[in-house]
């Protein structure tokens, strides 16, 4: 029986300054036509919000016009995926949620049987959170947390976020040329997770911190997160694929 694995893309690597980054994007999906070789595969999409700026220029930092163009480009973005998966012929469908559910057990559980329908027909499921009518105190405003809670609730064995860096580094990369990957995490400082967030690209709502928070929140429940480059695919390839750990964070005890 295939594992299930949660990949989770946010929009550091599918988004550059003009809209989507469609060769990561191409290069994402044949990746995913790889892992389902060996993986049930759940991707947690982010993309709509910069799929709608292609079109028409509004101000993200509004949340009316954030929404508005969520909506623009949710269609376009799973238009993109499909054109892509097409290739593999490869199924791929949309699934839309909000926070709330998961504190709604019966919408839950109706979300996980259409889950597992999907996967037993090998269809590549991409999650994403309704931007459109989410209410802010029910949001979680990043897709970090959104896929740590799908992780959770859907059985997945492992979280696999694929972001702008190689993985969780003891300071900064990008300020400090000596900061030192860690390469297994199991206990993440306090301190750490309450840091002011710092997404590098102008579509991001996330950060390190939000990805520390998912680690957090799945380690807290005895599961896994790791972490790695979306830019270049190389070491998730080789971690997935050939159990072979370069680079990349593993957030949960090594041979647990």
């Amino acid at each position: 029986m295939k594992k299930t694995i949660v990949l989770k893309v946010g929009s550091a690597v599918l988004t550059n300054n003009s809209g989507l980054a469609l060769d990561r994007l191409k290069n994402l999906v044949d990746f995913i036509a790889e892992l389902k070789e060996n993986y049930n595969v759940i991707l947690v999409s982010s993309g709509a919000v910069a799929s709608g700026y292609t079109l028409l220029k509004l101000d993200k930092k509004i949340v009316a016009k954030k929404q508005a163009l969520a909506s623009i480009g949710q269609p376009l973005l799973m238009e993109t995926y499909r054109k892509h998966f097409d290739v593999h012929n490869i199924i791929c469908s949309q699934v839309l949620l909000e926070a709330s559910i998961f504190k709604d057990t019966i919408r839950l559980n109706h979300a996980k049987d259409t889950m597992n329908e999907l996967l037993a027909n090998n269809v590549v499921p991409i999650f994403n959170e309704n931007d459109v009518t989410a209410i802010e105190e029910l949001v979680f405003g990043d897709n970090d947390q959104l896929s740590a809670h799908i992780s959770l609730h859907f059985g997945s064995d492992l979280l696999v976020i694929l972001t702008d860096i190689d993985g969780y580094y003891d300071d900064n990369p990008h300020i400090n040329p000596n900061a030192i990957l860690q390469k297994y995490v199991v206990d993440i400082p306090k301190e750490a997770l309450e840091a002011n967030h710092s997404a590098n690209s102008e579509f991001a709502t996330g950060g390190i911190v939000t990805k520390l928070k998912a680690a957090d929140f799945l380690l807290s429940n005895n599961k896994k997160m790791f972490l790695t480059s979306g830019f270049d695919l190389r070491d998730a390839k080789s971690f997935l694929l050939d159990n072979i750990h370069n680079k990349g964070t593993l957030f949960g005890a090594q041979n647990a």
